[in-house]
């Protein structure tokens, strides 16, 4: 994980006496906002797969998707994706009122996948649409535990205010004396790598199989954070 910090800080000097709590008459308050970021690699994968099919009655819509689902998902159990990280997402029937499957009858079904490896992202969907899926979308690469992989970015926050407060007073005449408030803010997270895909639910092509697992790549994901210290100066 590498960490890089912020160019940005918003800095402000101020004498304060005894109306200041922590502070003592001779002692001067500075805060300092400062912001860290930190880059990990996405270790998971979450995509929605599903089927779309079209028939003459809704019933016969939704004995054809279910059916059809039922082989997406064996596909994905077999690639040793757990049963808790296939969730459904969407039910529905509908009668088409225009173009041209007017008059007739479309059932849908999707599921969000977690891929807890994102080497086998693309192999999951490749298996999905191998087995009729016709509806993409995804994958979002995420880190399993955001928190651990910010951590960085909080210590380089931290470290660039006291290097900014150590330059403001000495550049005053006067010393860090001790740190009287540490202020957390979280920023918000960079763009993550996106692969992105829906099948055209018009036309509903067959796929053919075997189908190629699409390239994933799971690049860098930032986070930023933000903190502002308080710090206390005298002679």
């Amino acid at each position: 994980m590498r960490t890089l910090v912020g160019a940005a800080a918003l800095l402000a000097l101020t004498g304060c006496g005894a109306e200041r709590p922590g502070l003592g008459g001779d002692e001067t308050l500075l805060s300092v906002s400062a912001t860290g970021r930190s880059e990990s690699r996405p270790d998971q994968a979450r995509f929605t797969v599903g089927v779309s099919s079209i028939a003459a009655t809704g019933p016969a819509a939704s004995e054809a998707n279910a059916a059809k689902m039922n082989e997406v998902v064996a596909a994905l159990t077999a690639l040793g994706i757990a049963a808790d990280d296939i969730q459904t997402r969407q039910l529905s029937i509908a009668r088409q009122e225009y173009g041209l499957n007017k008059g007739r009858f479309e059932a849908n079904n999707t599921v969000t996948v977690r891929v807890r490896d994102v080497a086998k992202a693309g192999p999951a969907i490749a298996a999905a649409t191998g087995e009729g899926a016709n509806v993409l979308n995804g994958p979002e690469l995420t880190v399993a535990d955001p928190e651990a992989a910010a951590r960085s970015a909080y210590a380089a926050a931290f470290i660039e205010a006291r290097a900014r407060a150590d330059v403001y007073a000495k550049a005053a005449g006067l010393e860090v004396k001790r740190v009287l408030a540490i202020n957390d803010g979280v920023g918000s997270g960079g763009p993550s790598p996106v692969y992105e895909a829906m099948m055209d639910t018009m036309a509903r092509p067959q796929m053919a199989s075997p189908v190629s697992a699409p390239p994933v790549s799971p690049g860098t994901n930032t986070d930023t954070v933000a903190v502002r210290v308080d710090f206390v100066l005298g002679t």
